[in-house]
């Protein structure tokens, strides 16, 4: 009977999100989704007899969100000569994030492990002792704090260390309460072998095989246990009251999703959602503005009920590939147009309290840079669009400078570079010989500060923008049509209730001249407030722009 309740809610689930789909792609300009603030438009392109300018309005999707920033504590600065990164090194450059225009933190996985990456924890109540103390983290929140710097964690409910002791005791007694929290089959036993990830999750020892769809060292936690929900909300909770400000959760699509056939399913589906939404509701009471921000790597049908009181924002995986993909090709793809269809659909689900989580690259990806074939014109303007799209926009340490790595997954979490000597200098991390940033050079910190034309200083502009301007940092999009067409500039408006502006960008090679004709919801864009370049020129309408350049026009 239950299974037959879970279909049934899963279809419902899935034809109304694809509804919602058809739906939003009939909506008018500036019907963009979101949040359901209406504005009059400041400036109206049409006119009613008289001369006077026809009276029109516009839902806003108000997204309110800072810039975070992704750190491998490992890599990023030692204060204690070991070569690996700390808490405390954390701490002690709170100032350059802050000079960066920073406003949150995510801090990789910082719990007891035995790997170098501590995706697998051995004990989810202790700091890793090679990162520092408690004392340590709740130091670095404080100081965070004072500088207006939200700080989040990677909590991995999904699975855990094969060392931990919950497991250790599982494997070792089958009569072990234990033993429940994972999931165990006999080793002839005839199981789904399509793990989610691919290959087989199955993993023998002795006369049992156990489920760790990551990894061997990985096993899979068993969410059908009450026991194990209620310790990953009370691990949750003793997080939240030692003062973080929330959480990244880690394969948050895969607490129910272990197998490739089964993963996408309306019923797994429905049972992810249960438990975030379980999560929420038990993170909440302890602070009810905890921030929640989920991987969930798939389609606008499975991202989309995650936002519905469970997750506040889920990084956008096929936004970052498009966003590198318009920069290398030096070709618009439209942003506003396919974000509108996106949002259309998320708000549906959340009632407009989504916040989307546009990036780059992260962790499991291989560095901008490197992608990018190691042309700075393009990172510049993929970083540009970054930065003046809707959300929480997430850079992974050392994008700002421009710093390279291709996997293995070792090779893309490199030591920061903060001096140009090769050799480092106080507080550089070495726990790992470089092969992409060996040379350091201009790809440190130290070279670009000063350095006005440096990607540094680009990453420092554009965030200084967005932090100024609350069109920017709040607003929703809507789209903007060149007339003529150019498929080498990129236009989007960024809207609030209260303010528009006009996002403008060159991604060519090539000067670029353009006229901007009054938009019929949103009326003129008349005045130049930033420009990458100052030979940026706007006469009346008549837009001249340098080559990969940015201007924000009010």
């Amino acid at each position: 009977m239950n299974d037959k309740i879970l279909r049934f809610a899963g279809s419902i689930l899935l034809c109304s999100l694809l509804l919602a789909l058809l739906a939003s792609c009939f909506s008018d300009e500036g019907n963009q989704g979101g949040k359901a603030v209406v504005a009059p438009a400041p400036q109206a392109a049409e006119e009613v007899p008289g001369g006077e300018p026809a009276a029109v309005s516009y839902t806003v999707d108000e997204q309110p969100g800072k810039v975070y920033y992704e750190i491998f504590v490992r890599s990023f600065y030692d204060t204690n000569g070991d070569g690996i990164g700390d808490l405390n090194g954390v701490t002690a450059k709170l100032d350059y994030l802050k000079e960066l225009g920073i406003g949150g933190i995510w801090l990789m996985p910082i719990n007891a492990s035995p790997s170098y990456h501590s995706y697998d924890t051995t004990d989810y109540y202790a700091v890793n002792p090679e990162y520092g103390t408690l004392d340590d983290l709740k130091k670095l929140m404080d100081e965070a704090h004072k500088r207006d710097i939200k700080v989040i964690m990677d909590l991995v409910v999904n699975h855990t260390s094969k060392e931990h002791p919950w497991f250790k005791e599982a494997l070792a007694d089958e009569n072990s309460p234990y033993r429940s929290w994972y999931t165990f089959a006999k080793s002839d036993e005839q199981v789904r072998a399509d793990g989610a990830l691919g290959g087989d999750p199955w993993h023998g020892f002795g006369s049992y095989k156990y489920l760790g769809v990551f990894w061997e060292g990985m096993p899979d936690l068993n969410f059908d246990e009450p026991k194990v929900r209620e310790e990953m909300i009370k691990i949750g909770q003793f997080w939240l009251g030692q003062g973080l400000d929330g959480f990244r959760l880690d394969a948050a699509k895969h607490i129910y999703g272990d197998f490739a056939s089964t993963a996408s399913t309306p019923e797994i589906q429905v049972k992810n959602k249960a438990w975030w939404q379980a999560f929420r509701a038990g993170m909440n009471k302890v602070k009810p503005d905890v921030y929640l921000i989920g991987e969930v790597w798939d389609s606008l049908t499975v991202i989309a009920p995650y936002f519905d009181h469970a997750l506040d924002s889920a990084f956008h995986f096929d936004l970052a590939g498009r966003l590198l993909s318009a920069a290398d090709a030096e070709q618009d793809v439209d942003l506003a147009f396919s974000l509108g269809r996106a949002y259309g659909v998320y708000e549906k689900s959340s009632g407009g309290n989504f916040v989307d989580a546009p990036f780059l690259s992260n962790h499991d990806q291989n560095r901008v840079m490197t992608v990018l074939n190691g042309n700075i014109d393009h990172a510049k303007m993929a970083a540009a669009m970054l930065l003046t799209l809707p959300g929480t926009p997430f850079l992974y340490y050392g994008e700002e400078l421009g710093m390279k790595g291709a996997k293995p997954d070792e090779y893309i979490r490199e030591p920061m570079r903060w001096y140009s000597d090769p050799s480092g200098g106080e507080g550089q991390t070495t726990w790992e010989i470089s092969r992409y940033n060996a040379e350091a050079g201009a790809v440190s910190v130290e070279a670009q500060t000063e350095d006005k034309q440096s990607m540094l200083s680009h990453y420092r502009e554009l965030i200084k923008w967005r932090n100024e301007e609350p069109a920017l940092s709040d607003g929703g999009i809507a789209e903007f049509k060149l007339e003529p067409a150019n498929k080498k500039l990129s236009a989007y408006i960024r809207v609030i209730a209260s303010e528009r502006v006009l996002v403008v960008h060159n991604l060519s090679g090539e000067q670029q001249t353009t006229d901007l004709l009054p938009s019929k919801t949103y009326g003129m864009f008349q005045e130049l407030i930033h420009a990458t370049s100052a030979k940026t020129n706007l006469d009346g309408s008549k837009l001249t722009m340098p080559a990969y350049s940015t201007v924000i026009i009010k």
